[in-house]
């Protein structure tokens, strides 16, 4: 088998794991997956190649590991289908196509609560497992990264497969709380002030000010889409809101009836996955900046233990320095 430069040296990691008895099987697994994500297309060599290794390595890890390569590969457009399957996760579209909003409803139908069938109390169980996992401050950044970094029809995938990702969601807000803020929220869209809209939406859903002017302020509108939806806002109020609050996206009948779309198929547990990646993206921000100050600190912290050389004090100008006994000695 020849490996591809992607993927060199995998079998002599391999076999040095199993000489020097050190298990690095989940390292490697997670190390193919950040390789595979960091490239938007690869060959069909590649792709071969990549289900074969992870395929041997997948059912070989902890569940720790395993879940979080499940969920990097999960929010990847381009994960083989063997490999989802392998993880237990649903294959993307056939044609590797991101579905436009027309799309949208018609794929998602069988994921709406009036046309799924019951889930299996198997399925359920596992997905309540699933949905204990907590979301790493490095992972929250770059799931929120991903997600402004990406066009509207990217942002839609994104939260389609979100739903299936093992990642802990943030609680719902309290419902009397979401209640008032919906009617505010309401509003200040009426009457376009944007930014109380952004300050009463930040302070909701527990998000600092840059964040939520990021939400608010992006152009396209599916993070606006997806901070209502983790509301709990209905779709009608969130209509209107599309209507008056930005003349860019109220006055664009494609845009609001595209958003309308999206916000329909949206489910609750995907906006309530990237509220917690919004929330966590601003710890690791936090981390990143301080970092540099606090490392080492503890060494640095202790008192040098340098030698210190005792000098004998000069006597001032014009006074004269006490005789020592010594001296008195030596003038007899």
């Amino acid at each position: 088998m020849t490996t591809p430069p992607l993927f060199s040296g995998f079998d002599g990691l391999m076999s040095l794991s199993r000489r020097e008895g050190v298990d690095i099987r989940p390292t490697l697994l997670r190390v193919l997956a950040d390789l595979y994500v960091q490239t938007s297309t690869h060959s069909d060599e590649e792709a071969r190649q990549f289900v074969e290794l992870t395929s041997r390595l997948i059912d070989q890890v902890d569940d720790a590991t395993r879940a979080a390569v499940r969920a990097r590969l999960a929010l990847y457009p381009a994960t083989p289908a063997p490999v989802l399957k392998h993880l237990g996760l649903k294959p993307s579209y056939p044609d590797r196509r991101v579905p436009l909003a027309r799309e949208i409803h018609a794929l998602s139908v069988p994921e709406t609560t009036s046309a799924r069938e019951p889930a299996s109390t198997v399925r359920e169980t596992q997905l309540r497992m699933a949905s204990r996992l907590s979301m790493q401050p490095a992972d929250a950044a770059e799931i929120s990264g991903l997600f402004f970094g990406a066009g509207p029809a990217e942002r839609a995938q994104i939260l389609h497969n979100l739903a299936e990702t093992p990642l802990k969601a943030s609680p719902r807000v309290p419902a009397f709380r979401a209640e008032r803020a919906i009617e505010a929220l309401e509003m200040a869209a009426f009457v376009a002030d944007v930014e109380n809209f952004t300050l009463e939406l930040g302070e909701t859903l527990i998000l600092p000010s840059k964040i939520a002017t990021e939400v608010v302020n992006d152009p396209t509108g599916e993070p606006l889409a997806c901070a209502a939806k983790a509301l709990g806002m209905p779709s009608p109020v969130f209509q209107r809101v599309l209507l008056f609050l930005k003349p860019e996206i109220g006055t664009s009948v494609h845009t609001v009836y595209r958003l309308s779309r999206l916000y329909d198929v949206l489910t609750e547990r995907s906006a309530l996955i990237m509220l917690a990646a919004w929330r966590g993206s601003t710890m690791a921000a936090t981390r990143a900046k301080y970092r540099s100050a606090l490392y080492d600190d503890e060494r640095n912290r202790a008192r040098p233990a340098t030698s210190q050389t005792r000098t004998t004090p000069q006597p001032a100008s014009g006074v004269a320095a006490p005789r020592t006994g010594s001296s008195q000695n030596s003038g007899r």
